[in-house]
């Protein structure tokens, strides 16, 4: 454990509001560009692949192909091709590869195969000099700069912002639109940091945790039950708000706290009778989300999502569950830049 626990972490998650800026103002041409050429292609579908955090920005993406864009996507399993040699027809598609550092094998041999059975391919990475990078014929470049801690903080948000301006780019949406007031708004949300402290200590000796969400909230929801689970070593289950009420609802108790990401917006509205139903059973139930749900809940984080499309909300929610997940596990004396038996370029195949 270092001198100071978490002190990398924290410098990184504080970081996202500059890097959310450099990727509108430095960025977004190129991607515009890229999206361009894709476009031009006319894929007939979109095949998403990623592990750990990047799996669930590219959840996020499959969230906005499908909603925006009316394109049908599916996440890819990897063992298909590297494991079992499948060689699957992939003319016409694409196929989009997340991952930080573009350096884990499985990810580079499952884009080469792709790019070999006829697909479009497009790495997003946060490195433009690696092997996925280079076995691409496409490269987005989410410019988070070095991320040092092992939980991916900026490089997470990063890749949600870039995958939304690809994906406007593919409408052919020539501007950021909305999304020029999303690093205002993550500074306003990081700078409440203090709220964050106290809602830690909800959590100091919880044994498990259970977070859910729904529409474009549910990336987020599986991201801070990682983050949890990576830096304070709390088995969190994240549930589709559909799927917890399909069997998982009755392990919910008035003890083990439930965290509801709550979108406002459609979302939001799906997720209402999830929230009523665990209200029902007395649930400690925290919301992230509006202030109306924030309000009826045992505790919560009011997010500034007043006029912010729902598509981009994912990118604030995250914030207060990374800042959480830091705040506990150093309660729990834990040190959230080094967990233990995690490396940060994880190698696999």
């Amino acid at each position: 454990m270092s001198d100071q626990p978490g002190r990398i972490m924290s410098g990184e998650m504080a970081e996202q509001p500059g890097v959310l800026r450099r990727i509108l103002e430095e960025g977004a041409p190129a991607i515009r560009a890229t999206a361009r050429a894709v476009a031009a292609r006319n894929p007939r579908f979109v095949l998403l692949t990623a592990r750990g955090t990047s799996d669930h920005a590219a959840l996020y993406a499959k969230y906005l192909l499908e909603i925006r864009l009316g394109l049908p996507c599916g996440l890819t399993s990897m063992s298909t091709t590297t494991a079992y040699g499948a060689k699957p027809d992939l003319t016409d598609v694409l196929v989009i590869t997340v991952s930080q550092s573009g350096g884990s094998p499985d990810l580079v041999a499952s884009t080469r195969a792709a790019r070999e059975a006829g697909a479009v391919t497009l790495a997003v990475t946060n490195n433009a000099d690696s092997p996925l990078a280079a076995v691409s014929e496409h490269h987005v470049d989410i410019l988070a700069g070095p991320e040092k801690a092992l939980p991916a903080t900026k490089t997470y948000t990063a890749s949600l912002l870039a995958l939304h301006l690809f994906v406007e780019g593919l409408r052919g949406d020539g501007g950021a639109g909305a999304a020029d007031a999303v690093p205002g708004l993550a500074a306003r949300v990081l700078d409440r940091r203090p709220e964050v402290h106290a809602l830690a200590g909800r959590y100091r000796f919880a044994e498990r945790m259970v977070i859910t969400s729904r529409g474009y909230g549910y990336p987020t929801a599986k991201e801070a039950a990682l983050k949890l689970m990576e830096t304070s070593y709390i088995p969190a289950l994240a549930y589709s708000g559909a799927d917890l009420l399909h069997g998982p609802l009755a392990m919910v108790d008035n003890i083990s706290p439930v965290i509801a990401v709550v979108p406002d917006g459609k979302g939001g509205a799906a997720l209402q009778p999830v929230l009523d139903r665990l209200r029902g059973r007395g649930a400690d139930l925290v919301v992230i989300g509006p202030r109306p749900q924030v309000e009826v809940a045992s505790a919560g984080f009011v997010l500034p999502t007043e006029g912010l499309p729902e598509e981009l909300q994912p990118i604030l929610e995250i914030l207060p569950l990374q800042l959480l997940a830091h705040e506990v596990a150093i309660a729990r004396g834990q040190d959230p830049d080094a967990p233990r038996a995690l490396a940060k370029v994880t190698e696999t195949r």
